[in-house]
């Protein structure tokens, strides 16, 4: 539900976050939210339905609901999964290395009455790494949509300063690097987050492992579910959480530690041998909550420091982001 805090201020702007399985929306005035509200709908839904309206129709009711009783909105911007051909209007990425500048250069204003009568204006995602390549140089390309502006919007807001590395952890766990220049220069992501939750749910660990995200970790099964992962791989490693449960006492929780802990190795071993991530630089994590902690502690084991934004930082940071390419560009909402 929105929660209106002030009604005062003279300008707003409507902030669109919208990601595979969530999206949220806030109306913001200068750097104060005044409104929020969030429905658990996505892309994801529309490449289920085989049609965006399902989500066309959520959208246009959190935009009712954070806008009820507000002053008139100047504009709408919007960052994520909307800008990709399963939201309302593909935006090209834009290539790494890419800063503010970049990003607002490659603004697209769109228009959806149907939806709202405010300009839409949409943040473009960043591309790094050859833009066609074959299967051996694969791994030199990323791409994404969202993390950009919250990249940006935690350089503006003074959290973050390159070099650095933004880890980001939600269905899809993303590596970000950001160069001395303050621009991403480029990203790795995997899906560990949704097998994470596939592993959860679909498989015959189902039984062993709680189906909800974890609430805490415990570092005791995470270290031996890394342990595993290096010594015998990932398939193994995630078949010996069934083993757990038929022959240990560990509690479900701990099993998923195990688990957790597998895919964290996983992915770590891999940045770390690309010198994605080093000793060189610092790395902010943002979501996830236990899994952050969870990256926290096996990234000091690698003598990597780490910070774990705090909810609230991650939030002011994408809507910074937001409102900073607005500015950016002289667009309505400055």
């Amino acid at each position: 539900m929105s929660a209106i805090e002030d009604l005062t201020e003279p300008e707003t702007i409507v902030c669109v976050d919208m990601g595979t399985t969530n999206t949220r929306v806030w109306l913001v005035s200068r750097d104060r939210v005044l409104a929020r509200a969030q429905a658990q709908v996505g892309v994801g839904d529309t490449a289920r339905d085989g049609s965006n309206t399902r989500l066309r129709a959520t959208l246009k009711d959190l935009i009712d609901e954070v806008s009820s009783g507000a002053p008139a909105s100047s504009c709408l911007v919007a960052a994520g999964m909307i800008t990709s051909s399963l939201g309302l209007a593909e935006v090209p990425h834009v290539d790494a290395p890419a800063g503010l500048q970049d990003l607002a250069r490659s603004l697209q204003r769109h228009s959806f009455p149907d939806i709202s009568e405010l300009p839409f204006f949409f943040v473009p995602g960043v591309r790094s790494g050859p833009n066609r390549c074959q299967p051996e140089m694969i791994g030199e390309t990323d791409i994404m949509r969202g993390e950009e502006t919250l990249c940006v919007g935690l350089i503006e807001s003074g959290l973050l300063k390159g070099p650095a590395v933004v880890l980001t952890l939600g269905s899809h766990w993303k590596a970000i690097r950001i160069d001395d220049h303050d621009r991403i220069a480029s990203s790795v992501t995997s899906m560990s987050g949704e097998l994470i939750h596939a592993a959860q749910t679909k498989t015959i660990l189902a039984s062993a492992v709680p189906a909800d995200r974890a609430s805490s970790i415990d570092r005791r099964w995470l270290d031996a579910g890394m342990e595993e992962q290096r010594r015998a791989g990932l398939p193994r490693t995630l078949f010996c959480v069934r083993l757990l449960e038929q022959k240990s006492d560990g509690t479900p929780e701990q099993r998923l530690s195990f688990l957790i802990g597998a895919f964290i190795a996983a992915d770590l071993d891999g940045l770390i041998e690309r010198r994605t991530l080093s000793g060189d630089y610092r790395v902010l994590i943002t979501g996830g909550s236990a899994v952050a902690e969870g990256w926290r502690h096996a990234l000091a084991l690698a003598s990597i420091d780490a910070e774990v934004l705090t909810d609230g930082q991650a939030e002011r940071g994408l809507l910074v982001g937001l409102t900073s390419v607005i500015e950016a560009t002289g667009a309505p909402g400055e």
